[in-house]
């Protein structure tokens, strides 16, 4: 049962905040929160329903859609199945940056400016309105509930955008105080640093914590290493996004912190997209995002097969997201699969293997992903951090960070273990650093490659 507080700022100030914004979150939760137990068949309508809708309105006020539609001969308002979207050509960044401006609608309400971090390469810069704002915001919200937090519960936010750490004027400070939320920086994770995190983790109890798993890893290894508990706070749930959650980190979180993780999907770009529900699923926003999987030359693959994850976004009225190649990798459950015991009927996201450049090319052309490579680092005594760069067919560099117990041939191990991966004629460096830095952003990758998959 949440406590007074927590039911003053999420059924109050939380909403009364949303009002002045002119957003609709407040009732697009609630209408979430009904639509996700809806017979499949109920909630397919929806989406076509919303789909036509996107697409109708991006041929009347968008100059791009209303181009584009006149040149294909595509006609919005036929649209009768989410197989009608394989007609329309793919959006992806090289096409946003060349046409930002015909991308908004001549009738947009409250369009704000974003960009991604420029991990992939150069940072991408879009435009989000209004009604997508609120239903990004809803969806969040819905999946928060779903672990028993609600807004308003005590939480610690660890993130490294610039956008949220830049906005931390009063007024933010004020209002994260008002809800209980304490942001911290996600760029910086050195020893002191990380001191000052479990420090402030512990002086707050958060009821939740939300952030890179990257980074909850991290200050869970510098706990257990420093003897500090982390489990007798009564933290309920970890949420992690924005990077691959590999299962050695799932591991290491919930048993430092006492509290099960949930893993969510998504992309300031492509927004939320997925949320792991208690039992374990991760249930696509299908009230506003649909999810193709397509291989390397664009066709749809079926359900159960690896390929892009390419996304609609049908709150993207005021700056259209239609058939966005995210340039991760993933599976949709098939339909054999065994339906969630949570007993919602949203779709499911099987696997999220990473983005393109998690995936490694041997000297002989074989495609793997980068766990082939990362087991053989971190299952090595010693190693604290480490990072595996593919830099060319021809060489890989490994940047280690080790610490008492790294074996005396552990070069030579590693060297070794790359190569009868890579191929024996593969040069592999290995560099001892002391700090492994993450990106711009404050995200961590462990593996990065140059060469195209």
């Amino acid at each position: 049962m949440p406590d007074l507080r927590t039911r003053l700022v999420s059924g109050l100030v939380f909403p009364l905040q949303e009002r002045l914004k002119k957003h609709s979150t407040v009732a697009d939760r609630r209408a979430m929160e009904d639509s996700q137990w809806w017979p499949r068949e109920r909630l397919e309508a929806l989406r076509v329903q919303r789909l036509r809708a996107l697409l109708t309105n991006a041929a009347t006020h968008v100059p791009y859609y209303r181009d584009l539609f006149a040149r294909i001969g595509f006609d919005p308002a036929a649209v009768s199945s989410l197989t009608d979207l394989q007609r329309l050509p793919f959006l992806d960044k090289p096409l946003i940056r060349a046409h930002t401006d015909a991308l908004k609608a001549d009738d947009a309400r409250g369009l704000a400016r974003f960009n991604t971090g420029g991990s992939s390469g150069v940072p991408l810069i879009f435009y989000i309105g209004l009604e997508r704002v609120s239903r990004d915001v809803a969806a969040k919200w819905r999946a928060t509930r779903w672990w028993g937090v609600d807004i308003g519960d005590p939480e610690i936010v660890l993130w490294g955008s610039p956008i949220e750490l830049g906005a931390q004027d009063r007024v933010r400070l004020l209002r994260d105080r008002l809800m209980r939320t304490r942001l911290l920086p996600a760029f910086e994770m050195s020893d002191a640093k990380v001191d000052g995190f479990i420090d402030e983790i512990r002086a707050l109890r958060p009821k939740m914590l939300f952030g890179y798993p990257s980074a909850f890893a991290h200050i869970a290894r510098h706990a257990q290493r420093q003897g500090v508990r982390m489990d007798d706070l009564g933290i309920k749930v970890v949420f992690v996004t924005s990077e691959r959650l590999y299962d050695h980190q799932r591991t290491l979180i919930e048993q430092s912190f006492g509290a099960p993780v949930a893993n969510g999907y998504g992309g300031r770009d492509a927004g939320f997209i997925a949320h792991q529900c208690p039992s374990g699923s991760l249930h696509i926003t299908a009230e506003d995002v649909i999810v193709e999987i397509v291989d390397r030359e664009g066709r749809v693959l079926p359900p159960g097969e690896s390929g892009e994850i390419v996304v609609t976004h049908l709150a993207t009225r005021d700056f259209p997201f239609v058939r966005y190649r995210t340039g991760d990798v993933g599976v949709l459950a098939a339909p054999d699969d065994a339906p969630c015991a949570c007993g919602r009927t949203l779709p499911v996201l099987k696997e999220v293997q990473g983005r393109s450049t998690d995936f490694i090319v041997a000297r002989d052309g074989t495609v793997m992903h980068g766990l082939a490579l990362i087991y053989i680092v971190r299952d090595m005594p010693g190693v604290a951090g480490f990072r595996i760069e593919q830099e060319s067919l021809d060489l890989t560099r490994v940047k280690v960070m080790t610490e008492p117990g790294f074996p005396a041939d552990g070069d030579a191990r590693i060297r070794a273990g790359m190569k009868a991966r890579l191929g024996e004629s593969v040069e592999v460096v290995v560099e001892h650093v002391a700090q492994i830095a993450a990106e711009g952003s404050g995200k961590f990758r462990y593996v990065v490659s140059k060469v195209a998959a």
